[in-house]
């Protein structure tokens, strides 16, 4: 039997809404906030508050925010079409701690997987390639440039306020999951 090709998927940003975190940090440090203000990955440098109060925050939030974070535009319909001509691997740098939550919210919201792996890093590159991966989709600049350039394998970037960059070839910047399956079949 053919083994399907692998996507390597990360969670946050991707499959669910990027803007899931932008009402609580409103809530809890800056109400104006807006989700076009978040021009960089590093919370506490948008915030302008400390590394410490934003991991303190991080950690006393994460659970109740992965547990109601909205689905991503188009992702959940997109996913269901491809779970048949494809394996499904998630790589989170959500923390072990997090598998049940994670697990349960992809059950609630009927979005297939083949797999989940939580890295509790940003460092996905050692998990992508033991598993084998053949296009990976990420939010975060500097993953997808060290997975398309350490794996030599395609990476579709979600277009968001924190990832604008000028691309290497082998990144696809999409800013939809509606983009991906003409992307994939052109590939």
């Amino acid at each position: 039997m053919n083994q399907k090709p692998r996507l390597g998927i990360d969670i946050d940003g991707t499959v669910t809404c990027p803007k899931t975190f932008v009402p609580y940090l409103q809530r809890d440090f800056n109400e104006q906030l807006k989700y076009e203000d978040i021009t960089e990955y590093n919370l506490a440098n948008v915030l302008n508050c400390e590394e410490e109060e934003m991991l303190n925050w991080f950690k006393n939030n994460e659970s109740y925010i992965y547990q109601n974070s909205p689905v991503a535009e188009g992702a959940k319909d997109i996913i269901n079409q491809l779970q048949y001509q494809y394996e499904l691997y998630y790589i989170s740098a959500r923390h072990n701690y997090l598998e049940d939550i994670t697990k349960e919210w992809f059950n609630l919201h009927n979005i297939p997987f083949d797999q989940i792996t939580l890295t509790g890093s940003h460092n996905k590159l050692e998990v992508t390639k033991n598993q084998n991966i053949d296009v990976f989709f990420e939010d975060k600049l500097d993953n997808a440039e060290d997975i398309n350039h350490q794996l030599n394998i395609p990476v579709f970037l979600f277009d968001t306020p924190y990832n604008q960059k000028e691309l290497q070839s082998g990144i696809y910047r999409i800013n939809s999951w509606h983009e991906v399956s003409p992307l994939l079949n052109k590939l």
